[in-house]
């Protein structure tokens, strides 16, 4: 800890240093931002105002919808005002704080989208039982464990990365704190972070994606059974838009945190923390609005509502 005190935080050199391209990325990563606080905040609206949307497929997806507003908060306020600032630092315990917020709400994203593909399962593979097997304890029940079980995963790699000493450079290359591109800075050997760091990955990925493709599996065995075209595309519409966004999630963030380290590329790496903590908090809404045709009838309602009170 005492070399540690050699840095007391990092520059964040972010995605250009070309002033005019910093303020274009500014105003595109201000309208994403707004729009998924404003679209995330719509779909909980229509979820707590509609009685038609009082079942456990929707509370999951409130609770989504509140989450992704978590976890683009976590990331774009700060990228914001770095691209307009001079010296784009963070102290070191902020940079630790950020690395924190990030695997917690990443981890519970993944862990909701395995809830919710339980959900499914019991919905269309046992509708009989439903009710029972998906009572609001239950569902209470699975929320708080994925937020358990990431604020587990996000506090172990945190502790261990106190350990880790920074002598300099302090120089980041991207333009969030994450785990990987901080221990590249490190001047001591970080075999045991990496460990800890793909242990809780593998660990993760099983625990979350591998209980998402079982339950798909029943899923599309029961909806093949199906007779009728019509009732297939009604029992597999609300799962279109679910896989949808798993496919967004899992795909970039297992190979972002999975990679070595000794192959990086800067280019890659902030591709792919755009593409899974910025763009798919943002894309949530519009997937799940545009694939669902009770949501957007609770959209429209909330729309004519607003619009006849102005008249």
């Amino acid at each position: 800890m005492e070399s540690q005190n050699n840095v007391t935080e990092f520059i964040l050199l972010g995605l250009s240093n070309d002033p005019w391209l910093k303020i274009f990325l500014f105003l595109v990563f201000l309208v994403i931002y707004l729009f998924t606080l404003v679209g995330n905040m719509v779909i909980m609206l229509a979820i707590r105002t509609d009685p038609q949307l009082n079942s456990p497929m929707y509370f999951f997806l409130f609770c989504l919808s509140f989450l992704d507003i978590f976890y683009s908060t976590v990331t774009i306020p700060k990228m914001l005002d770095n691209l307009l600032s001079k010296r784009k630092t963070i102290s070191v315990y902020g940079c630790f704080a950020q690395i924190f917020l990030i695997i917690l709400s990443g981890c519970t994203e993944g862990f909701m989208l395995s809830v919710m593909a339980y959900d499914r399962h019991a919905a269309i593979c046992d509708p009989l039982h439903y009710v029972n097997i998906m009572n609001k304890r239950v569902c209470h029940q699975l929320v708080a464990a994925a937020w358990t079980v990431s604020f587990f995963f996000a506090l172990v790699n945190t502790l261990f990365l106190l350990n880790v000493n920074f002598c300099g450079p302090n120089e980041v290359n991207h333009f969030i704190c994450e785990l990987p591109s901080l221990l590249a800075l490190s001047c001591t050997v970080t075999f045991t972070n990496e460990m800890v760091l793909l242990t809780s990955v593998v660990i993760f990925g099983l625990s979350s994606f591998i209980p998402i493709l079982v339950s798909y599996i029943h899923i599309i065995s029961t909806i093949l059974r199906i007779r009728s075209a019509e009732g297939r595309s009604k029992a597999f519409s609300p799962c279109s838009s679910h896989i949808t966004v798993v496919c967004l999630l899992y795909l970039t963030a297992l190979l972002q945190y999975m990679k070595p380290n000794a192959a990086p590329s800067v280019i890659l790496n902030e591709l792919f923390s755009i593409h899974y903590s910025i763009l798919t908090p943002m894309l949530n809404p519009i997937i799940y609005s545009l694939k669902n045709k009770e949501v957007k009838m609770a959209l429209w309602k909330i729309y004519s509502s607003r619009v006849s009170n102005v008249r």
